[in-house]
């Protein structure tokens, strides 16, 4: 497990920091994600674990709100990567088709996992990005291109890796709807479904399911959300003129929340197909590992299979986006001087 953990992350790590390399040639003034954190003036000092503290509660606070919001569309999006041979639904066809069955409230269904784990996820992600940025310098100098992506990879994989107990639970919680009423595991809320997890499957299981995947996963979505916002908004003054304002963060939102989509989508596919599948005596897991599970994906299914969902994914990515940097930067005013 450890070998197979350190080796795909290492992989995931070293290709998304190559291709932020070759996509971002010039390196940008002082503007994107990285100018959260104010300069420190010529002969004060910056407190670390001020600033760790501040970008854990901006960050999980923040993503929880944008993560509650948008938890329909990715409750349609799991159900959607669900989807194995059989009559498929779209997007526009799966929010209907849960509200008949399960009523309205069904697209609620794990949301309390799914705020659980972005308190953990998000705040152990921001708090570290900050952390790592200001061991990198970045409060005397403009970070270069590798450093910020590498700072977001370690960071996202790292938040990742401790927010995967709430991501199981959310995510069988999401999928419960979908299975036969005898195959449901019933869970009530996010304590019920990590204390059975815990009894049934032990309490390593919520690290060995689904991590590696899940890693994978947060690593490219932390490094898209950093580089390509940063490049798009660069690229919006540049070019287009803007100015800093709601118009260009929103813009710069969608190009981000757009490429973060198309990278990580396969991750994530691969990601619930791991984390929903049961195990039953004597017969062996049909997915084991992250390449694994999407390579038996393509070969039963074809390749655009690793792309379900993708609609879901991105209609949930723009809102979350837009609403938890929103949240973000009224959170770091209000705290300023604290």
């Amino acid at each position: 497990l450890a070998q197979d953990f350190g080796s795909e992350v290492a992989q995931v790590i070293f290709s998304v920091t190559s291709m932020a390399s070759m996509a971002v040639t010039k390196e940008a003034p002082h503007m994107g994600m990285e100018a959260r954190l104010p300069r420190t003036p010529a002969g004060q000092t910056k407190s670390k674990n001020s600033q760790i503290w501040k970008g854990f509660v901006q960050g999980s606070v923040g993503a929880a709100i944008g993560g509650a919001c948008a938890h329909p569309l990715d409750l349609i999006k799991v159900r959607m990567q669900l989807q194995a041979e059989g009559t498929k639904l779209n997007m526009l066809q799966m929010g209907p088709h849960i509200v008949r069955n399960e009523g309205p409230l069904g697209l609620f269904k794990g949301v309390d996992a799914s705020m659980a784990r972005q308190l953990v996820y998000s705040g152990v992600r921001f708090g570290m990005y900050d952390m790592l940025k200001g061991f990198c310098g970045e409060s005397q100098r403009p970070l270069t291109t590798i450093e910020k992506v590498l700072c977001a990879a370690t960071a996202g994989a790292t938040g990742a890796f401790a927010g995967n107990p709430g991501d199981l639970a959310m995510v069988r919680m999401q999928a419960d709807g979908k299975l036969p009423p005898e195959q449901r595991r019933g869970y009530r809320n996010i304590f019920d479904a990590v204390g059975k997890i815990a009894r049934q499957e032990g309490v390593l299981s919520m690290w060995r399911t689904g991590v590696v995947p899940n890693m994978n996963r947060a690593t490219i979505i932390t490094v898209g959300q950093l580089a390509v916002y940063d490049t798009c908004k660069e690229l919006f003054v540049d070019y287009l003129g803007m100015k800093e304002g709601v118009q260009l963060h929103l813009s710069s939102s969608f190009g981000a929340a757009f490429i973060a989509s198309v990278m990580s989508n396969p991750v994530d596919v691969a990601k619930t197909r791991l984390m929903n599948q049961r195990s039953e005596e004597g017969k062996p897991l049909l997915y084991k590992s992250t390449v694994q599970t999407m390579s038996t994906i393509v070969q039963q299914e074809g390749p655009l299979a690793l792309y379900k969902g993708f609609a879901a994914t991105f209609a949930r990515q723009c809102p979350y986006v837009v609403i938890t940097w929103v949240t973000v930067e009224r959170l770091k005013k209000v705290m300023k001087d604290w």
